[in-house]
């Protein structure tokens, strides 16, 4: 059978571009080595235009994520309160999510969604490549072809290995995140708080259920001990964060996770697309991934809907497009990362966030995929919805 898409990998990005399609018409095969429930170290904090765009997938983000109204930073007595364009008064919000609950909830959906089929513990080891171009999938070894094929597998990426579009990164840094339950009797998190350290930032999401992540930031050189002690010590050494650690259950292992950055040379080849982290990640700092893979997976279905051939030229203006959207956000983060590199900074950085409340709002709607930095947002290409608002 020659499938109109093949996927590999069944996270975000390949589950809700697998959603899309399906709805659209398309014969979609998707392939996922795991088995779903599954484990993956994540912030877990959805931004606003991610919730928005899980809603209009159909997803109940109520009941998946616990809502938060924007950023609260700590460095030292300092803290500095940012709330997304409309979230203090309760009209725009993010969620935090359990990511294995997320993930899940994708892939049912992509499984029930009509023209998808959907098949979890088979790895898809390479790419089909004829003639010089990418015609299909080897799954288990076995040749599965298809019109496009599409690498969500995530920031290790096989696919983008295979067909030599690593891009190194000189900058390692090192991700880890713990879960735990909440006592009763605790006022809810309305924000993600932050904690700004001199070498490390630790991260604070609510999630539903009582939960809450703990997540840090850390340059690879920073480390001096085991992840397990140096993990301890930074929220240890948090007189605000450290009761409440104290005071509640752990729900999870600690995991860990590096790099937190990743490129590739190129992300789109013929008959071939790189989505999601698999074409190149930015650091987690400023926190959105997972709001990315959903609108740049919505991005490349209204793409492939709109173009008569799904030529190299049609794919590379899809990538053209996507980068054009993804600049301001990682214009944000590359000055968030300069900003941890100068911790003298911090206090007067702060202090202008406290001090420009709309400024900071506009900041955070940028991050949280709802605002521009200088320009408007482009247009959707599916009618039914917007891809970043304005």
């Amino acid at each position: 059978m020659l499938w109109d898409v093949a996927i590999a990998g069944a996270g975000i990005a390949g589950s809700a571009l697998a959603i899309e399609l399906g709805r659209c018409g398309y014969s979609v095969a998707v392939f996922e080595r795991s088995h779903f429930p599954r484990e993956k170290p994540c912030g877990e904090g959805l931004m606003p235009a991610g919730v928005a765009a899980l809603e209009e997938l159909g997803l109940d983000t109520q009941r998946l994520g616990a809502a938060f109204q924007g950023i609260r930073y700590h460095f030292h007595e300092r803290v500095a309160e940012g709330h997304f364009p409309g979230g203090s008064a309760g009209g725009v919000t993010g969620r935090g999510m359990r990511r294995r609950d997320l993930d899940a909830a994708l892939a049912n959906l992509a499984a029930q969604t009509k023209g998808v089929e959907l098949h979890t513990g088979l790895r898809a080891s390479g790419p089909l490549v004829e003639q010089g171009r990418v015609t299909g999938l080897l799954v288990e070894d076995q040749p599965v072809r298809a019109r496009l094929v599409v690498a969500a597998d995530g920031a290790q990426s096989r696919m983008r290995h295979a067909l030599g579009l690593n891009s190194p990164v000189r900058r390692k840094r090192i991700g880890m995140r713990m879960h735990f339950r909440q006592v009763t009797g605790v006022p809810a998190q309305t924000h993600v708080e932050i904690f700004l350290g001199l070498e490390h930032d630790l991260y604070v999401t609510p999630l539903p259920g009582g939960e809450f992540l703990v997540a840090a930031l850390v340059e690879a050189e920073a480390l001096r001990g085991r992840v397990e002690e140096e993990f301890r010590r930074w929220w240890e050494a948090q007189p605000l964060l450290a009761p409440r650690i104290r005071n509640a259950e752990p729900a999870s292992e600690l995991l860990v996770t590096s790099p937190l950055t990743g490129r590739a040379r190129r992300r789109v080849l013929p008959g071939f697309v790189l989505l999601g982290d698999a074409a190149g990640f930015t650091d987690p700092i400023t926190g959105g991934g997972m709001t990315q893979a959903l609108q740049t997976a919505r991005l490349l279905a209204g793409h492939l809907a709109a173009a008569r051939d799904w030529s190299e030229a049609a794919l590379e203006a899809f990538d053209r497009e996507r980068e054009m959207a993804l600049l301001d956000y990682r214009r944000v983060t590359a000055g968030v990362l300069w900003l941890a590199r100068h911790p003298q900074l911090i206090r007067p950085a702060l202090d202008l966030m406290s001090g420009a409340p709309a400024f900071f709002s506009h900041l955070l709607g940028v991050t949280g995929g709802v605002r521009r930095l200088f320009r408007p947002a482009p247009k959707a290409k599916i009618s039914s919805s917007t891809v970043w608002a304005a």
